[in-house]
């Protein structure tokens, strides 16, 4: 059952086209992976997705709401989070700062208490660190509290923009092990990612984007033995 529906999405800056009549699922439970070259239009999509960059034409459904005409802060209560690109953290706050900055749609105290116990359980570190000043922290940290951030909110679906961008290769492997666990947990995840083998490896469904238009769809697996994919993403 698709829980966000895109259908022919199209969003331009000025005379520039980004994003050309793009249309996709996501369904319930699922990992949806998008890949392509810089440039492509990924980041676009999910801003626009969210409430942050407005579509030219084009619909939005999740779960059965109509988003393109929603303000952005209202479709985080609606149970939609994003980890945006370069992980955004507040740098002066504390990390438990941070976290509680992610329920702010929330109103019950229990819940949101239950909610930071669970952050803690999935991300260790953090609890460690609650105290500490978030800019600070080391980039994987970072990418680990911006995940914890957008779990406080108790997203149906949550939004990945790059989350390996920029980490040692030790904390991007830490990072796709928490991705799954999230999922595993019920959290339907739509992940940008320029990391493609990583992408794929734990993606249920693909869809390749090249200069704001899908050029490929399918499963993730066979996306991953797919000829064309191997030569322009996977290095092979």
């Amino acid at each position: 059952m698709a829980m966000l529906t895109i259908k022919d999405l199209q969003v331009s800056y000025g005379v520039i086209n980004a994003v050309k009549g793009v249309s996709f699922e996501v369904n319930k439970g699922e990992i949806i992976a998008l890949i392509g070259a810089n440039g492509a239009g990924k980041t676009t999509i999910l801003h626009t997705i969210t409430g942050l960059v407005p579509a030219k034409s084009g619909s939005v459904d999740f779960d059965g709401t109509e988003l393109t005409k929603t303000p952005a802060h209202k479709i985080v209560s609606m149970g939609m989070a994003h980890v945006p690109e370069g992980r955004r953290i507040f740098q002066e706050l504390t990390v438990l700062e941070n976290l509680q900055m992610g329920a702010f749609t929330r109103k019950d105290k229990n819940e949101i208490s239950e909610t930071l116990e669970m952050v803690y359980k999935r991300f260790p570190r953090l609890e460690e660190r609650k105290s500490q000043i978030a800019g600070t922290l080391s980039g994987g940290e970072q990418q680990m509290l911006a995940m914890g951030r957008a779990l406080m909110s108790h997203p149906s679906i949550i939004l990945m923009d790059e989350p390996s961008m920029g980490l040692s290769p030790l904390y991007v492997s830490e990072i796709f092990d928490i991705i799954r666990e999230v999922n595993e947990g019920g959290t339907t995840v739509l992940l940008v990612e320029q990391n493609a083998k990583k992408a794929l490896s734990i993606a249920n469904r693909a869809y390749v984007l090249e200069t704001g238009n899908i050029v490929l769809s399918g499963d993730a697996g066979e996306l991953m033995n797919n000829d064309s994919v191997k030569k322009a993403y996977l290095g092979e």
